[in-house]
């Protein structure tokens, strides 16, 4: 599955890019199918009296209003989560659209109606989480007509239902989707033993505690009177042993973390000993956001560990950040050869396969150009809006002349997107809500890397790779 924020930037994205377009007249249709059952709802402020469709009957109703084509009617019902039955509503709409009078808006209804039909048959059900569709007709701005299509599975349930078509898409019920629904682990550990816990929204769990006896008390004398006086020593070490060994049991899945972040509390030294222990799961010990101090183990620690770390999770994404952008940052200072910077070396260094985290501001401004020289040969061309006003970086050199056009042109971010995984790294975006974010974005143009261990990011590639192959393409 995809990282939280990648599934969150996807949603952004659909909604900037659907809400800009228009349509002609009722030419976009919008259509929401929840994960599960619901009854509700909304109305904005520039919607059509809102009709409500009660359970017992939807479809009749919708049907009957239908027959008036009430060009922004907001219709919030339920669609019994099948598939059918948004499709035999589809059906109807046709039928009802076939009679609208202005000739200007019945084709451009009936297509959208149809392109969302078409839309439903590629699925067998309303996936786990819902289904979200726009679909229809829209005006360029060269004032042309597009058909456009848009598909959303969401990566969490969403409980709007919806059905609208007018001159604009309606993406009011994605904005639940835009937040962070993350879940944090704890660990409270003191002299009596540890609890494990995790906390999503208002949820809290214990999954697992046990006790531990550290007692410096003993009977013995004689011959063993040496020895029991470091008989704790050997408790203690065994039990930070054992907590971290729980904590890989707990927290970590498949050989992936399973919670956005981790709190250590607890009282003495113990969590302080188990941050700084290199028994500790390094990738667990690069979630951990905060360190506190409680005056209680158990239940009541996890308490007041969850009080004291509000701010850290709720700004946890931010922390992260500055975190990863903080070791790239050290890595260029330190010339460590273990970072890449810029469009040119991150494109070379991920085609040898050497990037392990591929870091990229979230606003990233610069088009994916895939073009084609006399020669028959593909070059890619990286630029943004300003650079693209130079024309000579499209041109052919063997002849002058402009290279022909092959794939259409894409955001460079929404290519890295969908290729990340093929090139072996994780892909972790950053915003200018910090300063360390900020002076990312200056100093690498917006795109960078860190490399895995024991490779020379000077060494020119060898190997050919799908971002850029070095002997034929220009970079920008």
């Amino acid at each position: 599955m995809e990282p939280e924020r990648i599934q969150i930037w996807k949603v952004k994205q659909l909604i900037k890019t659907v809400e800009s377009h228009r349509g002609v007249n009722t030419s976009l249709i919008s259509l929401m199918l929840p994960a599960k059952l619901a009854i509700g709802s909304s109305q904005s402020e520039d919607s059509s009296p809102l009709v409500t469709i009660l359970h017992e009957r939807p479809m009749q109703l919708l049907m009957a209003l239908s027959i008036q084509w009430l060009p922004a009617v907001n219709v919030d019902f339920i669609f019994q989560s099948e598939l059918s039955e948004a499709s035999a509503m589809l059906t109807q709409e046709y039928r009802t659209a076939s009679i609208i009078k202005t000739r200007a808006s019945r084709p451009l209804v009936l297509v959208a109606l149809v392109n969302a039909q078409q839309s439903l048959k590629r699925y067998d059900q309303v996936p786990p989480n819902g289904l979200v569709l726009f679909v229809g007709t829209i005006v360029t701005d060269e004032g042309k007509e597009k058909k456009v299509s848009f598909h959303l599975e969401p990566h969490k349930p969403i409980n709007t239902s919806l059905y609208i078509c007018d001159n604009k898409f309606y993406t009011a019920g994605l904005s639940e989707l835009l937040e962070f629904d993350s879940r944090f682990g704890f660990i409270v550990m003191d002299g009596n033993g540890v609890l494990f816990g995790t906390l999503a929204g208002d949820t809290r769990a214990i999954i697992h505690q046990f006790t531990v006896d550290l007692s410096k008390k003993h009977h013995r004398g004689g011959a063993s009177a040496l020895r029991f006086p470091r008989l704790p020593d050997y408790r203690r070490h065994n039990y930070l042993v054992k907590v971290t060994q729980h904590a890989v049991q707990h927290f970590i899945t498949n050989e992936q973390v399973n919670v956005a972040g981790i709190v250590l509390a607890g009282s003495a030294d113990f969590k302080a000993e188990l941050s700084r222990s290199d028994m500790f799961d390094p990738r667990l010990a690069a979630k951990a956001i905060k360190v506190v101090d409680v005056s209680h183990g158990g239940e009541t620690g996890f308490n007041q560990a969850i009080e004291l770390s509000a701010d850290e999770r709720a700004n946890f994404e931010l922390i992260l950040e500055k975190k990863l952008v903080r070791k790239y940052l050290a890595e260029g200072k330190q010339d460590t050869g273990l970072y890449c910077c810029g469009t040119e070396e991150t494109s070379q260094a991920l085609d040898r396969g050497v990037v392990e985290t591929l870091i990229v501001w979230e606003d990233l401004d610069i088009t994916r150009y895939t073009l084609s020289n006399a020669a028959g040969e593909e070059i890619i061309v990286y630029a943004n809006k300003e650079q693209e006003k130079d024309r000579e970086k499209f041109t052919d050199k063997s002849t002058g002349l402009e290279m022909e056009p092959g794939a259409e042109p894409q955001n460079l971010l929404e290519w890295l997107v969908e290729k990340y995984k093929g090139f072996g790294a994780t892909l972790e975006l950053v915003t200018t809500r910090s300063e360390e974010g900020a002076e990312f974005i200056k100093s690498s143009g917006g795109i960078g890397g860190l490399l895995r261990p024991k490779v020379d990011s000077d060494k020119p590639g060898s190997e050919e790779g799908d971002f850029q192959k070095e002997s034929d393409e220009q970079v920008v």
